[in-house]
């Protein structure tokens, strides 16, 4: 049995591992391929998350693991490593350096540790339950600003196509705050964990895209949830809070707050 500390070393030096690999290709004019859900991949994506794989193959070899691009391997095992090699792929295939990959070890939904790490602007959040969240190896915190109209909301794509009345709802939200910006994707949640947002929402979110997120969030002293209000990684979609607007934003988000 690894400790809690041992964990967040390794899924901190797996996602330093893959995202530098995903670095190398960053703007470097590959490829782009259209998968069958109609979202793009490169080689960058699938290189960086078979880095992984053979990283933790050679030293968690009993754990499952869960990738994004190439899916499960021993789903039956107790444990299982979750793979986003490059979360924000849209983004990264345009040059913008606001991607990030995402590791984390999840036991049934109950996430054990999750790292972010954010290669092309050199930051890296990895947090661990009763162990604290970590921002280049100092302590994050999300902000305290109780006022939405001083506050930064944030989204990864605020047209909402699958759900327009979240969309709506959304809307009117932003309308009362300092600043709403796009351009999320993981970036969002780092602005969150460490105290430079205070709303962060995604409509659909894969369980790659948010097992590492809910510890960090939570760590940092926020709330993570889905849109029904529930505290998981496996909810399909996320809306990231401090404290201080937790209740008030899920309440005119229309979810329900966390109990």
């Amino acid at each position: 049995m690894t400790s809690a500390q041992g964990l967040m070393q390794a899924a901190a030096e797996v996602a330093r591992k893959a995202g530098d690999v995903a670095l190398g290709y960053f703007r470097g004019g590959i490829a782009v391929d259209t998968k069958s859900d109609g979202t793009p991949v490169t080689v960058a994506d699938r290189t960086a998350e078979q880095t992984a794989r053979e990283w933790l193959e050679a030293r968690f070899p009993d754990d499952g693991i869960l990738g994004e691009e190439f899916g499960e391997t021993r789903p039956g095992a107790r444990r299982r490593w979750i793979l986003d090699p490059i979360d924000g792929t849209k983004t990264f295939i345009r040059g913008v350096p606001l991607w990030g990959t995402l590791v984390a070890l999840a036991e049934g939904e109950r996430i054990l540790v999750g790292a972010a790490y954010f290669p092309a602007v050199s930051e890296l959040l990895v947090a661990a339950p009763g162990e604290g969240c970590f921002w280049n190896d100092k302590l994050a915190r999300v902000s305290e600003q109780a006022d939405l109209s001083r506050a930064v909301v944030l989204s990864t794509d605020e047209r909402f196509r699958q759900h327009p009345e979240r969309g709506e709802a959304w809307r009117r939200f932003t309308l009362d705050a300092a600043i709403s910006r796009t351009w999320g994707d993981c970036y969002g949640y780092l602005l969150v964990a460490t105290g430079r947002a205070e709303v962060m929402v995604d409509e659909l979110l894969s369980p790659w895209d948010a097992a590492a997120l809910q510890p960090i969030i939570e760590e940092a002293g926020g709330v993570f949830t889905d849109w029904t209000g529930r505290r998981t990684s496996f909810g399909g979609n996320g809306i990231a809070t401090n404290a201080a607007l937790a209740t008030f934003t899920r309440e005119r988000l229309g979810a329900t707050e966390a109990t």
